[in-house]
């Protein structure tokens, strides 16, 4: 022994001599809480454990200090004893050290299995199944898929599952997989393993039990450590954006000549100023810096480093991002366990769980927290001995112009970051996401069943997966229809016996490697350098040859890409910029929004602030003054009202919904919903009505929004699957009554000086008999489905004649400058665009086959939207468009169908559409439907175009006073 023993206690006493020894060679001299709690249940073998705390507070060690003294015990019979599984590879790699070291004095084998382990040690572990396996859910799966008839005699003597990280599964796609497959793990062995999860600290340990073991959360034994109570030293600190020394037309310029550029010429202002602080704060300790997104860290790496150039000092700034080369990664996480040089890692969330990397000298963060639990799992790096932690928060906010938003008066980043921090304080955060159908990872699990056993019956596999599995919100009806949806696009297939088997498209579905995953992982380029990997680019990034680029903190430029090996190969540069990857951030909780709404009213000033982040706070307080906001929600802008609700998201969805539902055109805008055409008293009139008439049913409010597909195989269900899916993830009418009713209620009680006594009267609608006006049939195809960020990549155009008939037809290709985005639904790679004309050389084209015409589109809406965002980059915007949308007609005018989505309204009137969305082929379509739609509403008695829902004004000029250039790109 090199140490005196851990203080004596009952539990330490219950463990295996041997690891008792290796306790004391640890140089311990107590247990833990967590760890103390947790010896007897996990001993006794027979419950369910969730055992939360903080980051590095010993959770693992909780976990198998008492298992692998029972596993040193009774060894047990060939197969594996204990499954330990982890949301990232590094963290099983991290942990495969830790627990090799601990089993070594035990002679208990400890594997590991994952996507950076070769395939001879795969087979021998299935040959000779022992001891403990590390594994992630995707390769817990894969042996689900491709060793099923092996499952029960590999977990022949399972006696724990292991959960790390739990918190990071909850409420998500990937863990309602975890869920299917712990089940799973039950029917192979054919008893109840005992589950073990290990969490960070949460606001409702409840939730977390019913996810370790679904429906029987009650009976899952929680132990919270008590040991969270460390010392906080907090700074934020504002910053106010400026611009750029360089604008990116400048800089596209400079590029274009290959002057050097630097990062600081296109870096704005305050990234600068910010790059300054972290610089000289930072230097000389060890740290880790949380930034929003990848292209921040590629940003901020770039910019320190070059501050040590310019300094003449070692770099001590570093990346760490998912797209970053395994070996690029490793090596950062190398240099900060390391503790005879100082490093600073600018990192997204790949450095926020468990890889031990030590104790951190601070953490920073870059931006608003993504959470309340995010911020917490964050600041659990620093001061893990003893030592204060130390966090500092970096908030940019817009400079305040005469034309400047309301909403952005309101200095919501701010606000929304003390908003967390004072949660943080409170220990209140997030709780798991409400259950939700999670339809896309029944549909995985479905297909993965059948493999794993080779064909199984609709009523197995619905009592396997719903009835006692963890997808009990699916009822038998709804889990016909999946089934239905899935046969109808080739993924299954049934015998005459009734037995599922996979179909055409599930053969390939489940043989291809991305199978196992429950999310999408896109196509993704390597980038190259003299043979060594950089990393990877989705590949809707990808870059022409001869770009700049900042990649791993370095600057690169294209010299050469290889479509068919997917790599791109770049050499060292002067200049670069960071690309751009693609990613939403999450959901902001309620609780979150009606905190900021306490700031605002508040006059205390957090001590936490620097100078500019108090004058910011102040700025915002007087905004929210000035507004009104505190006695009225409404707020006249323009011919517009904006509506402040002070609602979490998933509550402005539905609200936004809800009035769409009403007629009326609504934007999210910051805190805001801008509701078009209406006065404030309108508007809390209308709000008034919705609290006595009541809102549509969720499903209803769902078939509103044109694209619902989020997850993995939402493309194969049909609209109302889709609809239904939706409805349980994004809609929330319970909340969304109580919110309408107190915005109404501020309505009512409002002096009747705080909102206007009458709504503005619309502008008179000119009148256009049916069949009068030549029409011009649109279909874009784009990079993204938010039209506020969309760049058109196809765009064609069957212009007709007064009475239908054909007049001319127009299609091109479009290079956007951009990624194609959904390649997988318009099927046009970055090579397709490459030599397509920009917008702006089309542009004169567009604007002649429009000109003078009603404008058609199914899901007009959208369309319309893209094409005048395309016209106002150019400077052109268009006039009131007079727009006619054939998916509204088809609710109309159209025979009964499934879903009024182009491909089902077209088969319905016996259309055929292609498979690919070519945006010719779906403008003729389109056009045809115009006419079958046209003809009946004649038939029915219709006049005037407003009769069948024309809405705006004919334009009057063109939309650009270009003339017709000819310049188009067909595809190949």
């Amino acid at each position: 022994m090199t140490t005196s023993p851990p203080s004596a206690s009952e539990s330490f006493e219950r463990l295996h001599p041997k690891v008792q020894r290796w306790i004391w060679q640890q140089g311990w001299t107590q247990l833990r809480s967590a760890q103390e709690a947790a010896i007897a249940p996990v001993l006794a073998g027979d419950t369910d454990i969730l055992i939360a705390a903080a980051t590095a507070s010993g959770k693992t060690e909780a976990a198998f200090l008492p298992i692998c003294s029972a596993l040193a015990r009774a060894p047990g019979e060939p197969g594996f004893t204990a499954v330990y599984v982890s949301p990232l590879k590094a963290l099983i790699n991290d942990q495969y050290g830790r627990l090799d070291e601990l089993c070594a004095h035990l002679e208990i084998p400890v594997a590991r299995w994952h996507g950076d382990v070769g395939s001879q040690v795969k087979s021998g572990l299935v040959k000779n199944p022992q001891g403990i396996l590390l594994i992630t859910p995707e390769s817990l799966e894969a042996l689900f898929v491709l060793r099923g008839w092996k499952m029960p005699n590999l977990m022949a003597s399972l006696r724990y599952v292991v959960i790390d990280e739990l918190h990071s599964f909850l409420g998500t796609a990937r863990g309602a997989q975890l869920q299917s497959l712990m089940h799973r793990l039950d029917l192979a062995v054919r008893r109840r393993v005992p589950r073990i999860g290990l969490s960070a600290t949460l606001g409702d340990m409840s939730a977390a039990a019913d996810f370790l073991r679904p429906g029987k959360g009650s009976g899952v034994t929680t132990i919270v450590s008590g040991s969270d109570g460390q010392e906080l030293r907090l700074q934020v600190r504002g910053y106010i954006a400026a611009a750029p020394t360089l604008n990116p037309r400048a800089r596209a310029a400079h590029e274009l000549n290959e002057d050097a550029v630097s990062v600081d010429d296109f870096s704005s202002g305050d990234n600068l100023e910010i790059a300054d602080h972290l610089f000289g704060t930072l230097r000389g300790t060890h740290n880790l810096v949380f930034a929003n997104s990848r292209t921040a860290v590629e940003t901020y790496t770039d910019l320190l480093s070059r501050r040590c150039d310019a300094a003449a000092v070692p770099n001590e700034f570093v990346p760490h991002h998912g797209n970053l080369s395994k070996d690029i990664r490793e090596h950062t996480e190398s240099r900060l366990r390391d503790r005879t040089q100082p490093v600073t890692a600018i990192c997204t969330s790949t450095l926020e769980m468990g890889i031990d990397i030590g104790s951190v000298t601070s953490v920073a963060q870059l931006g608003t927290p993504p959470g309340v639990a995010a911020l917490r799992q964050r600041l659990g790096r620093s001061g893990r001995r003893g030592d204060p932690a130390t966090l500092r928060l970096y908030i940019s906010e817009a400079k305040v112009e005469p034309t400047t938003h309301p909403a952005d008066e309101l200095r919501a980043q701010l606000v929304q970051a003390i908003a967390t921090i004072e949660l943080l304080l409170r220990r209140w955060y997030e709780p798991p996401q409400a259950e939700t159908l999670h339809l896309s990872t029944l549909i995985q699990q479905i297909l993965s069943l059948i493999a794993q056993h080779g064909g199984v019956t609709p009523a197995d596999a619905h009592r396997t997966l719903c009835v006692k599995g963890p997808f009990a919100a699916v009822d038998a009806a709804l889990f016909s229809a999946v089934l239905r949806d899935l046969s109808a696009s080739t993924l299954i297939r049934q015998e005459s016996d009734g037995l599922l088997l996979h179909g055409e498209l599930g053969e390939r579905v489940v043989n291809h490697y991305s199978f196992y995953a429950a999310f999408t992982a896109p196509t993704e380029y390597r980038i190259v350098t003299g043979g060594r990997t950089l990393g990877s680019l989705p590949m809707e990034q990808l870059l022409p040859q001869g770009s700049l680029l900042i990649f791993a903190g370095r600057r690169w430029r294209v010299v050469a890409i290889d479509t068919q090996a997917k790599v791109i190969e770049v050499a060292k540069s002067s200049g670069g910029h960071p690309p751009r990857f693609t990613g939403t951030g999450p959901d902001i909780h309620d609780r979150i929004r009606t905190e900021m709404r306490l700031i605002y009213e508040s006059s205390t000033v957090p001590a936490y602030l620097d100078v500019t982040g108090q004058q910011l706070l102040d700025e915002g307080r007087q905004a929210y003054r000035r507004l009104g906001l505190r006695s009225n929600p409404f707020v006249g802008f323009g011919n517009d009202t904006l509506l402040f609700p002070f609602r979490g998201d998933t509550i402005m969805t539905t609200l936004t919904l809800a009035l769409h539902a009403r007629g009326f055109t609504v934007t999210r805008q910051g805190l805001a919903l801008a509701m078009s055409d209406i006065t404030p008293l309108a508007a809390a009139r209308l709000l008034d009505e919705l609290t006595e008439t009541g809102l549509p049913d969720a499903i209803a409010l769902a078939g509103l929004v044109p694209d619902k597909r989020i997850d993995k195989y939402d493309d194969v269900l049909s609209e109302p699957l889709l609809a239904r899916s939706y409805a349980a993830r994004k809609i929330d009418l319970a909340q969304t009554r109580e919110a309408i009713q107190a915005l109404a209620a501020y309505g009512r009680n409002a002096p009747a000086t705080d909102i206007d006594p009458a709504p503005l009267k619309p502008a008179p609608l000119k009148r256009h008999l049916l069949c009068s006006l030549p029409m011009a049939v649109v279909d874009v195809e784009t990079t993204s489905v938010d039209p506020s960020k969309a760049r058109i990549v196809e765009i064609a155009i069957v212009r007709l004649n007064a009475d239908g008939s054909p007049d001319r037809t127009y299609c091109s290709l479009v290079n956007a400058g951009d990624r194609p985005g959904p390649t997988h639904i318009h099927g046009l790679t970055q090579a397709d665009l490459a030599g397509a004309p920009r917008f702006a050389e089309i542009a004169g084209d567009v604007a002649n086959l429009l000109e003078g015409a009603v404008i058609v589109a199914h899901n007009a809406a959208y369309d319309t939207a893209v094409l005048s965002a395309e016209f106002a980059r150019i400077g052109c915007a268009p006039d009131d468009l007079l727009t006619l949308c054939t998916l509204e007609l088809s609710r109309r005018f159209g025979r009964a169908t499934t879903s009024h989505r182009l491909g089902d309204c077209a088969e319905a009137e016996g259309l055929a559409l292609h498979r690919w969305h070519s945006a010719e082929h779906d403008a003729q379509i389109c056009a045809r439907l115009l006419r079958i739609y046209l003809a009946r509403a004649e038939a029915q008695g219709a006049q005037w175009l407003d009769e069948i829902g024309a809405v705006g004004n004919l334009p009057t000029a063109a939309w650009v006073p270009a003339p017709p250039t000819g310049h188009s790109h067909q595809r190949r």
